[in-house]
């Protein structure tokens, strides 16, 4: 009677500790939901849950006919840092015998402190996520929660370690804020430099003598297309504005020629003396010397013997009075002008000239 009673009691330990192993091996595997003799009554107890915690959520609403102030959400400090899993997760039923270690303890902020201190020092946040080998950016990664689902187990993929303690920390979305700004001081330092040394290209002529030559020849160039750009290429203005310029010098010289191309006769140069008389000029213009009177027109012989020239006076067509070889001087001085006509030295017209007879 006492083996059968001990033989049943071994039978019954075995019995639990069978069922406390199948339970921590489903517990670790996540799939303590799953049935394993009868899938649909895993279907069923999911649906009695689900309508278990619709009727838990579902409150009753009074309306009293007041105004309720709508609050707004609240903002959280997006660098806020927390746990994942706050609570230790239950024991199993093989943790309670013994048969397996529980779960360690939450850690304390000391200690977390400890740990992100250790991580800063190893410069893990600066280093792309062992997971998918990049960058930590600021949008949420949840490349652990994928391997964990694709894993099926929650195990460390560097250390290979089971029920690790998580915690979200901002350290490589604040390396990776540095590195932006980084990088964006260095494009913009790099365009102020490239066009700085852009405009040093196109004002300081180089030393060497190829691209010296170069140079000059894109400045001269780039002043040819201006000039060109800048002139009006109109063909029949221009030619239009010719015509007029040739008609008006046309004009110009006939008018001339109207005035000192005809020969005045003995009766004009009478009224030109009349007006010379008037004027009553005792100097010579040109050499400010007195001019010969009646009687004084024939040259001293002293004069002639020492070479000085005749002071014989001449008469302008403008009523003007010079000495002769003053007059002679400034035409042959004069020769170089365009002008085919002389002009009078007072009055600037053109003349005829006629020596007076003293």
């Amino acid at each position: 009677m006492l083996q059968r009673k001990g033989h049943s009691s071994k039978q019954d330990n075995l019995a639990v500790t069978a069922v406390a192993l199948q339970d921590h091996i489903l517990h670790d595997l996540q799939l303590r939901n799953l049935s394993i003799a009868d899938p649909s009554k895993t279907k069923a107890q999911q649906r009695d849950t689900r309508s278990k915690s619709l009727k838990r959520n579902t409150k009753a609403v009074v309306d009293t006919g007041l105004k309720t102030t709508v609050q707004g959400p609240k903002v959280e400090d997006p660098e806020k840092e927390y746990v994942l899993d706050p609570k230790p997760p239950p024991l199993t039923l093989a943790q309670k015998l013994g048969l397996f270690e529980p779960p360690p303890l939450p850690l304390s902020s000391e200690e977390w402190e400890k740990v992100k201190q250790r991580s800063i020092t190893q410069g893990d946040s600066t280093q792309p996520c062992p997971i998918c080998k990049e960058e930590f950016e600021l949008r949420p990664q949840a490349c652990l929660q994928a391997f964990e689902k694709f894993a099926n187990k929650k195990t460390c993929p560097l250390c290979r370690k089971n029920q690790y303690q998580t915690r979200v920390i901002h350290d490589g979305a604040r390396l990776f804020k540095v590195k932006c700004a980084t990088r964006i001081q260095a494009s913009w330092r790099g365009h102020v430099v490239r066009k700085w040394y852009r405009d040093l290209r196109r004002t300081v002529p180089p030393t060497d003598a190829k691209l010296r030559r170069k140079f000059f020849e894109g400045k001269f160039t780039e002043i040819s297309r201006r000039i060109l750009c800048s002139y009006n290429t109109n063909i029949e203005e221009l030619f239009s504005e010719i015509d007029h310029c040739l008609a008006t010098n046309r004009s110009v010289l006939q008018q001339l020629e109207d005035r000192c191309g005809h020969e005045l006769t003995d009766r004009d140069w009478e009224k030109i003396q009349i007006r010379a008389l008037h004027r009553e000029t005792h100097e010579c213009p040109i050499c400010l010397t007195p001019l010969p009177t009646s009687g004084d027109c024939r040259q001293d012989p002293v004069e002639m013997l020492c070479g000085q020239p005749s002071r014989e006076m001449v008469l302008l067509s403008c009523s003007h009075v010079f000495h002769h070889t003053c007059l002679l001087a400034l035409e042959e001085f004069s020769l170089g002008d365009s002008s085919p006509f002389h002009a009078c030295p007072l009055c600037r017209s053109c003349y005829q000239k006629k020596i007076l007879e003293c």
